[in-house]
């Protein structure tokens, strides 16, 4: 499972993207598409896919993992770091891998990008595995940031807490995403902690996964999370309202499979049933017990996905 290929793509802007192929050459082509935004492949995302039958695919989006210029670096541009320049990024690689059609995985802020890309390029996608499911809607950002604060008030006002006092009653992700802009360090520092304390607070009740799987990262890994997620959701992800929706029809013909967790509070079910409700080619799989980080149930359905995929 480890990789054959690797390489940093130069796909402009002064932007290298790190990218790396396992399992088959010879195999079903696969694309892993991470979430965050900003969070990076990880290794482990290979074990839901047969390597025998299976070319696995893996990215690291701009300014994270092992891409470069790194995210980290309060002097690496931002300005060219976009929902739109990532879709360039992955067409770019599948041309430089030389594919004609991938499947697509992704989960989380993944599964959003995925959507994108495949609405953008249906010819050049096989099939689509989302696990779970998020869509860009700017409802569905208002609800982690704000609405979801009803179960979490306490960690919510410590998040709101985390901008000048000036900003609180503001959009906190345009002030958190001006303190990821900041001279002083520790500044950014201090905001990128205090974020990921309220990520880690939406998911503390989860049954499944890890504890505290934001704030234990390393350092330079939380600021160029929080300050890649603050730039994409302050500008609402470049995403026109419910523009994922709107598009769906060019999904048409493109199997798809949606997993989501009933008790996910970060991205409630509703999104993944509402996306259902309008493209007939997906399948919707919701497990009762499994959250944002899904379960045990919610993987060995991913794996035998793939598997009839494949």
């Amino acid at each position: 499972m480890e990789p054959y290929d690797k390489g940093l793509l130069d796909v402009g802007d002064g932007n290298l993207v790190y990218w790396a192929t396992s399992g088959n050459p010879r195999g079903k082509s696969a694309l892993v598409v991470h979430g965050g935004p900003g969070s990076g492949s990880r290794s482990a995302f290979r074990r839901n896919f047969d390597p025998k039958r299976y070319r696995i695919i893996q990215f690291d989006q701009r300014g994270c993992g092992q891409s470069r210029p790194h995210a980290a670096n309060p002097a690496t541009d931002m300005s060219v770091n976009t929902t739109h320049h990532l879709l360039a990024d992955m067409e770019l690689l599948r041309e430089y891998l030389q594919m004609d059609r991938w499947l697509l995985f992704g989960g989380s802020w993944g599964s959003t990008l995925s959507l994108a890309y495949a609405e953008q390029h249906p010819e050049r996608v096989s099939e689509i595995v989302l696990c779970p499911v998020t869509t860009g809607r700017h409802s569905e950002l208002n609800w982690l940031y704000y609405g979801v604060r009803c179960f979490f008030p306490e960690a919510w006002e410590r998040f709101r807490n985390g901008v000048p006092a000036e900003d609180r009653d503001g959009d906190l992700l345009a002030a958190y995403a001006r303190l990821m802009e900041h001279p002083d360090p520790e500044v950014r520092l201090r905001a990128a902690r205090d974020w990921c304390a309220w990520e880690d607070a939406v998911l503390s009740q989860e049954e499944y996964g890890v504890p505290n799987p934001y704030g234990s990262r390393a350092t330079d890994a939380q600021l160029a999370f929080v300050r890649i997620c603050s730039h994409y959701f302050s500008h609402y992800c470049w995403l026109d309202g419910d523009v994922l929706f709107h598009n769906v029809n060019r999904l048409a013909g493109i199997p798809g499979m949606l997993l989501h967790g009933r008790l996910d509070l970060g991205g409630p079910a509703i999104n993944a049933w509402e996306l259902s409700r309008v493209w007939p080619d997906a399948k919707l799989r919701i497990f009762g017990g499994s959250g944002h980080q899904g379960s045990e149930a919610m993987q060995a359905e991913l794996i035998r996905t793939l598997d009839a995929f494949a």
